[in-house]
C-alpha cells in the first residue's frame, strides 16, 4: 500500500508513516532496513507491507 513518510528518526531508523486516509502508522529499523533505504524526509510517498498487524517493509514509491 502507498503512505507518506511522516517522521523519521535517522539514529533508531524508525518513524511514522501517514496512509492515505490520515492515520499515522508506526515503522522500527527492521521494516526500514528491509527496505534497502539510506534516507527518508518527511513528504516522501512510500510503499509499505505489513504483517497484518505491523509495517514489515518500506521503500520508495516508483511509478
Amino acid at each position: 500500500m502507498q503512505a507518506t513518510a511522516y517522521t523519521y528518526d535517522p539514529e533508531s531508523r524508525s518513524g511514522q508513516v501517514l496512509l492515505d486516509d490520515g492515520t499515522p502508522v508506526p515503522f522500527d529499523a527492521p521494516a526500514f532496513d528491509a527496505g534497502g533505504l539510506r534516507l527518508l524526509r518527511p513528504g516522501q510517498r512510500v510503499r509499505v507491507e505489513t504483517d497484518g498487524e505491523k509495517i514489515t517493509l518500506v521503500t520508495l514509491q516508483t511509478f
